[in-house]
């Protein structure tokens, strides 16, 4: 039954962080390398062994290293923001909470929103470069899936005999989200543990695609470093340096996710900054030697509509069982890119949830595995759909701005809350006051503006569908609003 929104009910009433200190219904195992190693398994992957590609032919050229370098500089500035409010706050649902005792809820409504859109069209894309990264495994190992069985089907395809054809389904892409998610069901412990193996395969085929790569790097591919702008905004040049940085940014979302664990950590207050800021070092180190390894080895030109550049890289090298062992590596870190968005997902729509801003169906926890399974199945379905009828382009274009969108609404969140909250305890500060957090939303933001105007139709009609939701349920079921505690389990 509908609860009736009393008369002092107002859309900007925030959650009291005593509130949200420790609301329950999770199992606390992950330490602070536990929580590294998740965003390091989040971030290195669909936005450096595919995206990068992507990017370069399309925007910056070998600029695309400059590319990397100015994402991840706002990233820092956001990371900044993360470490303190995750030490403030330490519950599950990442900018969603903090938003929400920041900012009032209908602002933790739009971003919780947002984050659904983010990690779920994230964690589409992943699965789409892993079924393509497999197709091209089984290949060479001499096992040829049907074509039209691993595309979306507004692909065109060429077969063997020159004909053109159309695709059907992914179900590569379907069948490792639903694996996946079935791990999540299983446990945190189970997943973390799963994480941390692929975690350190994923980095031995970095160092190792670095180290081999560097004898192949020729010179002239550098040149131009930024292609000439072809008269079109964010098509090379400076313009198409920051139309890749938004492009590529969902890449860095690594640090985000590892804020949804925090309800999971044992110490958060401690652990939650070790874990933001540790891994969006390595991350951003790796990002841009990466990068610049493969553009100096493959021609940006030649990365045109190619979801696979690695593999078309070292193609070239006198290594052949090197490609095999890179693809296995790839292949094994889409899948902690999956396991770290796919539980971010489900997180989010449980404190929403437990919030009383969606239905109570969607924060029950699982009596023995402490996870909440239902919101593991639902987004299963969900991103099983996207990942096996929608091609990798349209999914990468989505998500960058809504990562953005959150960034900035946590950068915001930190000038809010020390103006209204100056005493609560603080496991971590950001330095230099109020400049950090404004540079955070001022990079963010100047990002945003750079991306095309189909992605913001997007994004504004997903906020409007999100709108009708939040009037239509969430404000009339809020327990913030009627003044009910929030759901433990």
């Amino acid at each position: 039954m509908s609860q009736t929104v009393p008369a002092r009910a107002s859309l900007w009433r925030t959650k009291p962080i005593e509130d949200v200190d420790d609301e329950g219904g999770l199992k606390r195992a992950l330490g602070p390398l536990a929580l590294v190693a998740l965003g390091i398994g989040c971030t290195i992957g669909a936005g450096l062994f595919s995206l990068t590609g992507i990017a370069a032919s399309e925007n910056a050229g070998p600029a695309v290293m400059l590319s990397y370098l100015i994402a991840g500089i706002g990233c820092g500035f956001a990371g900044l923001c993360y470490s303190e409010l995750s030490s403030m706050i330490p519950v599950a649902g990442s900018a969603y909470t903090y938003a929400y005792t920041a900012l009032g809820e209908f602002v933790a409504w739009i971003i919780g929103w947002d984050l659904v859109l983010e990690y779920a069209v994230a964690a589409a894309a992943v699965a789409v470069s892993w079924s393509r990264y497999m197709t091209k495994l089984l290949s060479e190992c001499g096992i040829f899936l049907p074509p039209r069985l691993c595309a979306a089907p507004s692909e065109t395809l060429t077969l063997a005999d020159g004909s053109t054809v159309h695709g059907l389904i992914n179900l590569p892409a379907i069948f490792i989200t639903i694996a996946v998610s079935l791990l999540l069901i299983r446990g945190i412990t189970e997943s973390a543990r799963v994480n941390n193996i692929i975690v350190a395969i994923k980095i031995a085929v970095i160092v190792a695609v670095v180290a081999v790569g560097a004898f192949y790097i020729k010179a002239s591919n550098y040149t131009p470093f930024i292609p000439p702008n072809t008269g079109t905004f964010g098509q090379f040049g400076f313009s198409g340096v920051m139309r890749a940085a938004g492009t590529i940014f969902f890449a860095y979302v690594g640090f985000d996710a590892v804020s949804t664990a925090a309800q999971e950590a044992k110490n958060p207050k401690r652990d939650m900054p070790i874990g933001i800021l540790g891994s969006l070092f390595v991350c951003s180190l790796a990002y841009v030697v990466f990068a610049g390894t493969l553009v100096g080895m493959l021609n940006y030109r030649q990365m045109l509509n190619d979801p696979a550049p690695v593999a078309t890289a070292l193609a070239q090298t006198a290594y052949p069982w090197l490609k095999i062992a890179v693809n296995i590596g790839i292949l094994c870190g889409f899948t902690s890119v999956l396991l770290v968005l796919l539980l971010g997902q489900s997180r989010v729509f449980y404190a929403m949830a437990r919030d009383g801003l969606l239905p109570e169906f969607f924060c029950h926890t699982h009596s023995r595995w402490q996870t909440p399974w239902r919101s593991n199945l639902f987004f299963m379905v969900i991103v099983s759909v996207m990942a096996g009828f929608l091609p990798i382009s349209e999914l990468g274009h989505m998500t960058s701005i809504g990562t953005l969108l959150a960034f900035i609404i946590v950068c915001a969140g930190v000038l809010v809350l020390r103006r209204t909250k100056p005493d609560a305890p603080r496991g971590f500060v950001v330095p230099l006051g109020p400049v950090v957090p404004v540079l955070g939303v001022l990079s963010c933001a100047a990002i945003m503006a750079s991306l095309d105007g189909l992605t913001w139709i997007r994004l504004v009609v997903w906020l409007l569908i999100g709108l009708a939701v939040y009037f239509g349920y969430g404000r009339h079921h809020s327990r913030v609003q009627s003044g009910r505690p929030p759901r433990t389990a």
